[in-house]
């Protein structure tokens, strides 16, 4: 069972391949590589634009109220339709062509139609909550780091540079890493 997907794969290849030299063999290379191009450019416009078209439709049934199994399964078909176009081969061109049929969709919709189920929330499906959560509500402010929160005027390492404001906050609040900073970034003498 394990070995299924593996199986399956290789048969795919083999056919594609199969088909196509017989193809090719028939109509000549050029022309079978134009027709390979060809429909993954068909695929691709079909994704794009009938793929959006029936997603439009299906929202304008659901907000009617109505039940948009139809068009989703009808969507469905033409993304994998158009995915089964845009791959290289004749075997998935010709399974792609079948799933644009009219009677092949109805048929998909009469199969799944019993298993799809919709049911609209009332409200838009987006409700403000009663509270009894742990929510906290804060405000903060963004400190300028011009400001120094340490005078550090007589001491040189800190005028020349060697360790920068970000740093020597940070060691502020965490004093105890303050002491080994101090001996590791210490200049030898």
């Amino acid at each position: 069972m394990r070995w299924l997907p593996f199986i399956a794969i290789f048969l795919y290849v083999y056919i594609e391949i199969s088909i196509f030299i017989q193809v090719a063999h028939v109509l000549g290379v050029l022309l079978t590589l134009v027709l390979v191009i060809f429909t993954s450019v068909i695929g691709m416009s079909l994704v794009r634009n009938q793929g959006f078209k029936n997603f439009v439709l299906m929202q304008q049934k659901m907000a009617a109220g109505e039940n948009p199994a139809a068009e989703m399964i009808k969507s469905v078909s033409l993304i994998i339709a158009g995915l089964l176009l845009l791959l290289p081969g004749f075997f998935t061109d010709f399974l792609g062509l079948l799933l644009l049929l009219p009677p092949v969709q109805k048929h998909l919709t009469v199969k799944l139609m019993p298993h799809l189920r919709f049911s609209r929330m009332p409200g838009g499906g987006f409700s403000a909550g009663t509270g009894g959560g742990n929510t906290f509500d804060g405000e903060y402010q963004r400190k300028d780091d011009d400001r120094d929160r340490l005078d550090h005027k007589d001491d040189r390492q800190y005028r020349n540079g060697l360790m920068s404001k970000r740093r020597i906050m940070w060691l502020c609040h965490f004093p105890a890493f303050f002491v080994l900073a101090e001996t590791a970034i210490t200049p030898p003498a």
